[in-house]
């Protein structure tokens, strides 16, 4: 085995991304490091014959499952759009079981965690993945402990993380866990990413949820408190617009949304921040007390505890003006 040999797992589907943004960052630091310190990244599959990922790139793998019949330094399984959703890869978890837990760190980039967990390395291990599949991956896999707004996890030798590019991420981690931060660093300058990104991926996602059926009572308030959200909502006050009394409103919110009225009234005000924040160049106070905030501080408050970014970093990190 090579001093550090990387062996990617990808499948008919694979998310591209996933498989070049690792070996970039691998290869990248090889352009720093001494030939003895060197990763050697192959890629691995069920076949060597040739693959369609989702973007259409074919790509081929150097190794079968039959052929790869080793240990490696580094496993990671790559994800895939339609991994959640796809019948699992039985040869896949066989060697995932077999020959991914004897290598010194083992993982997933995006949804390849559920390949993972189908073969069951995620059970009480704290995980991660893409935002939008990490309710799934709670439920499908309850004996894990999914963190919803992760960037990345490590769990002894389990590493995983969120979606997509937040495999950079990760995998500059791992240089820097190797090589010290020097390293990662000089990788990071020389793809043009950030070495450590601020803020958990929560800060990619909605924090609104859609309104399901506007003439019931639950329905009525999400529609005026994102139409009035300069007004105070006391529960009371959502509790007369939706018809109901405060107990039953409170009820609807925790049962239907699975927020509470205060929580869900937060949301709406930090995604219509979050909207002047991106599309304008508007003063921090006055998104503020546009948005239904008593003050600056309280919506940075709001953006560090739900999204772990101020207000400021957070227009820097997404304005498109």
């Amino acid at each position: 085995m090579a001093k550090r040999e990387v062996a990617v797992v990808i499948f008919e589907g694979v998310q591209a991304l996933d498989v070049a943004g690792p070996l970039d960052v691998f290869m990248t630091a090889n352009g720093f490091l001494p030939e003895k310190d060197h990763y050697h990244c192959v890629l691995v599959a069920g076949s060597t014959q040739r693959l369609r990922s989702s973007n259409g790139m074919w790509m081929v793998a150097d190794l079968s499952f039959d052929q790869a019949e080793r240990a490696f330094h580094t496993v990671l399984v790559a994800g895939g759009p339609h991994l959640p959703s796809i019948p699992p890869d039985e040869a896949m978890s066989v060697w995932l079981r077999q020959w991914g837990v004897v290598s010194q760190r083992y993982g997933s980039i995006c949804t390849g965690a559920f390949a993972l967990g189908h073969a069951g390395l995620l059970d009480e291990r704290t995980v991660t993945t893409h935002w939008l599949c990490s309710e799934q991956l709670a439920m499908q896999f309850p004996a894990a402990r999914v963190e919803h707004d992760r960037i990345y996890a490590r769990d002894g030798r389990l590493v995983t993380s969120a979606g997509v590019t937040a495999g950079i991420d990760l995998c500059l981690a791992l240089v820097r866990e190797d090589h010290g931060p020097a390293i990662s660093l000089a990788c990071a300058k020389a793809l043009v990413v950030i070495a450590q990104r601020q803020g958990g991926q929560s800060q990619f996602s909605p924090l609104l949820i859609s309104v399901r059926d506007p003439e019931a009572p639950l329905g009525k308030v999400q529609t005026y408190v994102m139409a009035h959200v300069r007004e105070a909502f006391p529960v009371e006050r959502l509790a007369d617009i939706g018809g109901v009394s405060p107990r039953s409103i409170a009820r609807l919110f925790v049962s239907e949304l699975g927020v509470t009225p205060h929580e869900y009234v937060e949301g709406v005000r930090l995604d219509q921040a979050r909207n002047l924040l991106e599309s304008t160049e508007v003063a921090l106070k006055t998104i503020a007390f546009d948005c239904g905030f008593t003050s600056p501080d309280q919506m940075r408050s709001a953006f560090q505890r739900r999204l772990n970014v101020t207000p400021q970093q957070y227009r820097g990190n997404f304005r498109t003006v």
